[in-house]
């Protein structure tokens, strides 16, 4: 059985990412790339489809763990009766390099550890050919593992024994030592990856992160929070092209035991554009400049051909595949490779996209001529496409529907091309845009809006509710103080909120192509400490904003839901929507005054200049 998925921990080099359990065992690992197939994937299976375990021969050594300040190492400190022995894992980043390290560190006393090492490519099912490095010394400084296009070099002075499958060891550390484990990559026909300082790199990969989060022109209250949430964005940030992944892993189910299981290691333009916003509410522009010419590269051609999802390089052909040979996480299947989804319309995709560069510019992003000619078709694309039913932010797959939050986003993308144009003197036919964007208000007030329950319904006609209703104030559509956004985030606690967290919608009452029953979706929670806040409760909203905070496993991390009948994480993990949606909720509560004054005019003044800086001012409308 693989760990509990808020056990992991994650370590990344902004290429790749690896999971990390409490007892030592790196449990999922795709290698080189974030989408490369898995050679560590026990965590969709079990050991025997790789895993590289590290911890002491004690089964009853006590666990804790940390992430040093400000950077993506983590340590794990094992208490034995032994003695203590921390572990510290981290990956360097290195241009065209792909290594693991892994120390282990005597603090005091004399520790036994073990050391197993299964590596399986291709998620589970390529046995590797094991060989040492020193050709007639199978105690020699380590070991080479091949198979087809893949070669792992595993340095370290401990003597390997190669057992039938795995590769293990057994030995000693005293207090004051450190013995290193080196993993590298490389493609098989090349040469043997050259051999790293460990201690060098350690000292390198803690000045990079903590270099990187020094920038950041955020303090306050959950300063903390706040961190851990933008450098964990940054780790799904791909260096080399400037993509956004959504999550490292792939099939971690939203329902334990469920079919709800995706693989979203890819590049989203809804994440990875909301993502952004909440790296340049931070002050990291340049990841939004390099994303940026990374979106002018991925959707070029006809604006009728753009997708809701690239790779990571702007592949378009992500085809959805079931991985048979792996029993899923915790017995959930199927395991998903690629995702069916890139094929679908998504209407609000406009619109993130939109505002994630309208912001960008209003950060001080030089404007770029080719940037604004995307734009422009964009929007002109997408007036042809507007009125069409698409498969929603949710992604449906039980058929189109006129997503009343796809129409707000469509008016979110005629909107910020508006103030786009005007603010920077940018060509466009800003008359044409207005009268869109009122034709789509009116549009959505007179058919996704029920009189009756006083709320925004989840599709025009449905009688059912949908959280992402809650993003109505904060892109601007309409003030937080209307009586129809009152009403939405009234109706949304009623019907939406179980255990004090929200739900995206009742799956037992929607067709959405699957069977029903999934968590509670954490970024739909903070959303409702946004409208809280918004509308003037902030008791409530920190109350509820604590209370997710307090979902973090122990270092910080998120997955995509909170089951809160078994209290579990549970979805993809780490998820980029969960943390972005802190990261917005954690700035909005922190601009609150002491005395909680929501109509303060100060305050009212304070909010207007922040959210017209990001994109969130509130039109009237």
């Amino acid at each position: 059985m693989p760990a509990r998925i808020e056990d992991y921990a994650m370590i990344g080099d902004c290429r790749s990412a690896a999971l990390v359990a409490r007892d030592g065992s790196i449990d999922w690992l795709c290698w080189p790339y974030f989408d490369s197939p898995a050679c560590f994937a026990a965590l969709l299976g079990g050991p025997e489809h790789g895993h590289w375990k590290l911890a002491p021969d004690d089964p009853k050594a006590t666990v804790t763990r940390r992430y040093h300040d400000d950077t993506l190492i983590l340590e794990t400190r094992f208490e034995t009766c032994e003695g203590c022995v921390s572990i510290i894992d981290f990956m360097p980043l290195r241009d065209g390099a792909a290594d693991l390290v892994r120390l282990v560190k005597g603090i005091h006393g004399t520790i036994t550890m073990s050391m197993e090492l299964i590596l399986r490519f291709d998620y589970g099912a390529s046995v590797p050919w094991a060989r040492p490095l020193d050709k007639d010394d199978a105690t020699g400084p380590g070991m080479r593992l091949i198979a087809g296009p893949d070669k792992v070099v595993l340095r370290t002075p401990v003597p390997i024994q190669d057992v039938p499958g795995s590769l293990r060891a057994t030995f000693q550390v005293k207090a004051g030592e450190t013995v290193p484990f080196v993993l590298s990559r490389v493609a098989s026909h090349h040469a043997d990856p050259r051999e790293i300082d460990p201690l060098a790199a350690l000292t390198d990969t803690e000045r990079y992160w903590r270099t990187w989060a020094g920038r950041c022109q955020l303090d306050g209250r959950w300063t903390d929070a706040i961190r851990r949430s933008l450098i964990t964005l940054k780790a799904l940030t791909f260096v080399p092209t400037g993509g956004v992944v959504a999550a490292p892993t792939t099939s971690l189910p939203e329902q334990l035991g469920g079919e709800r299981n995706w693989d979203y290691r890819y590049c989203w333009l809804r994440d990875a554009t909301l993502t952004l916003q909440a790296l340049m509410l931070g002050g990291y522009y340049t990841e939004a400049n390099d994303w940026s010419d990374w979106l002018v590269r991925a959707v070029a051609g006809a604006p009728s051909q753009v997708q809701i999802m690239y790779g990571l390089s702007g592949e378009r052909r992500l085809p959805e595949w079931e991985v048979d040979w792996l029993p899923g996480y915790e017995g959930a299947k199927p395991v998903r490779v690629g995702n069916g989804a890139v094929g679908q319309l998504q209407l609000d995709v406009y619109g993130e996209v939109m505002d994630a560069l309208h912001q960008a510019r209003l950060g001080g992003l030089t404007p770029d001529d080719a940037t604004w000619e995307v734009q422009t078709k964009l929007v002109a694309h997408l007036e042809t496409v507007w009125r069409k039913p698409d498969e929603g932010i949710w992604e449906v797959r039980g058929g189109r529907q006129h997503f009343t939050y796809s129409k707000v986003m469509a008016w979110v993308a005629f909107d910020r091309a508006i103030k786009s144009a005007q603010r920077f003197n940018l060509p466009g036919p800003v008359d044409h845009w207005r009268k869109l964007c009122q034709e789509i208000h009116t549009d959505v007030c007179t058919h996704g809006f029920d009189k009756t329950r006083n709320a925004f319904m989840q599709a025009y006609g449905s009688d059912e509710m949908d959280a992402s209703a809650l993003m109505i104030p904060l892109v601007g559509f309409l003030p937080p103080d209307d009586p129809r956004v009152i009403g939405t985030v009234e109706a949304v606690e009623r019907e939406l909120m179980r255990d004090g967290l929200v739900q995206r919608y009742r799956t037992s009452r929607v067709d959405d192509g699957l069977p029903a029953g999934e968590g509670a979706f954490l970024a739909c929670s903070f959303w409702m400490v946004d409208c809280l806040v918004m509308l003037g409760r902030q008791g409530d909203a920190r109350k509820l904003f604590e209370r997710l905070l307090s979902l973090r496993n122990d270092v910080g991390l998120l997955a995509e839901e909170y089951d809160t009948h078994h209290k579990r994480q549970v979805g993809n993990f780490p998820q980029a929507f969960s943390h972005i949606a802190l990261v917005h909720a954690a700035i909005r509560l922190e601009a609150l005054t002491e005395d909680d004054r929501a109509d303060n005019d100060a305050e009212d003044a304070a909010d207007e200049a922040h959210y017209e800086h990001v994109g969130y001012r509130a039109v009237r409308a």
